[in-house]
């Protein structure tokens, strides 16, 4: 190629693809292609025109797309991460269509209408950090949307991007809505029933296929706990707008308005998967309980099954006992400890009958709020005798 033949210019590029595209097509081929036309018909290609984006080519799954503005390629990709929440609320993890978004900013070149640079391969390394559903941008896109766009960025640290020399800064667009502040410092009122959600398990196998098993993980046990009558289980939709973030299980429990709280992680080594999960209570962020389990990945519907039915079997009488402390407690709160008090008046009585002391006589039991309260004889306010 030579010099006189090079076009280059600075663009905002946004490489997609759809997480666990093998496996929904071998599950269905022809269903697959025909969500995937009607997504970039009735949603996708409008988004990014409206943006003033330019879609560079298609690869099956996948999209490489330029845009003059980072603020529009951003603005995007969070408005298309929106809409496609929205359609997957109601169909099985194992059946969504999720897409997984990389935006970076940096000098292309240009040759018959295709892009190609290190602004391309960064983007498309980002796009490998992002989660199902999640956008993942580089330091300098994070600078350039910070304060003109309405988003919170989680800055994921420095990244060893193959076949990229030097480490490169990331961050994850928070694009769940956030609650509103007196939702956030009030929080909903606790139900008058033991109440508990289950947040998204974290993938810790590096392998973005296990996001799937994970939240169907996560789905099985909210279906096996709200079988338990006497447990007010959260749904699934409020619980996973906390998917991708740093959790503090106290804010959790004040804004989703939950005494307890489930999160776990999944790794997956081989053919098998080891599965964790911990009972948190959210007032005090103590663990209640915690378990590991282990399974072959053969057959995934069964031992998603399993692991769900023995946490709930498990959580349950740990529940149960978590609430009966808790009912202990507020009983000896409320009940404080009595002592015996005296009353003035004039001693008729022999030394040793009741009295504990010359001109008192002890007459009831009275609570620390009204100890001391007691006049002396000789008080101007008349006592009431006994």
């Amino acid at each position: 190629m030579s010099a006189e033949r090079v076009e280059r210019r600075l663009a905002a590029i946004l490489v997609a693809d759809v997480a666990g595209y093998s496996r929904l097509m071998e599950r269905d081929e022809a269903g697959t292609l025909a969500r995937l036309r009607t997504l970039r018909g009735d949603l996708i290609d409008p988004k990014i025109a409206e943006h003033k984006g330019r879609i560079v080519k298609t690869t099956g799954d996948g999209l490489l797309v330029e845009f003059v503005s980072v603020v529009d390629a951003v603005r995007c990709a969070v408005e298309v991460q929106r809409a496609m929440a929205e359609r997957n609320a109601g169909v099985p993890a194992e059946k969504r269509i999720e897409f997984r978004f990389g935006i970076h900013q940096g000098d292309i070149i240009v040759e018959d209408g295709d892009i190609f640079g290190d602004g391309v391969n960064l983007a498309a390394r980002l796009e490998g950090l992002s989660v199902p559903g999640g956008i993942c941008v580089s330091a300098r896109v994070q600078e350039d949307a910070a304060g003109k766009l309405d988003l919170a960025f989680e800055d994921i640290g420095e990244q060893q991007l193959k076949n990229i020399a030097r480490p490169v800064r990331a961050y994850r667009v928070v694009t769940e809505a956030r609650p509103a502040m007196p939702q956030a410092i009030g929080g909903p009122p606790l139900p008058d029933k033991p109440s508990i959600a289950v947040l998204p398990f974290q993938n810790m196998s590096g392998d973005p296929e296990q996001e799937y098993f994970a939240d169907g993980m996560v789905e099985e046990i909210i279906t096996a706990l709200s079988r338990i009558r006497w447990l007010f289980v959260i749904a699934r939709n409020s619980a996973f707008t906390y998917k991708g973030q740093a959790i503090d299980v106290k804010r959790v429990g004040r804004e989703l308005g939950v005494r307890y709280v489930l999160e776990g992680s999944v790794r997956k080594g081989g053919g098998r998967v080891r599965i964790t999960a911990q009972l948190i209570e959210a007032e005090t962020a103590a663990h209640l309980w915690a378990d590991r389990f282990d399974g072959s990945l053969e057959d995934v519907f069964e031992l998603q099954e399993q692991v769900a039915i023995s946490v709930a079997g498990v959580i349950e009488p740990a529940l149960q006992a978590a609430e009966a402390a808790r009912s202990a407690n507020r009983r000896r709160a409320i009940s404080a400890p009595m002592t015996p008090i005296c009353v003035p008046m004039r001693c008729t009585l022999p030394p040793t009958e009741g009295r504990c002391g010359r001109h008192w006589r002890c007459s009831r039991r009275q609570s620390p709020a009204t100890r001391n309260t007691a006049r002396p004889l000789g008080s101007r306010r008349p006592v009431a005798g006994i």
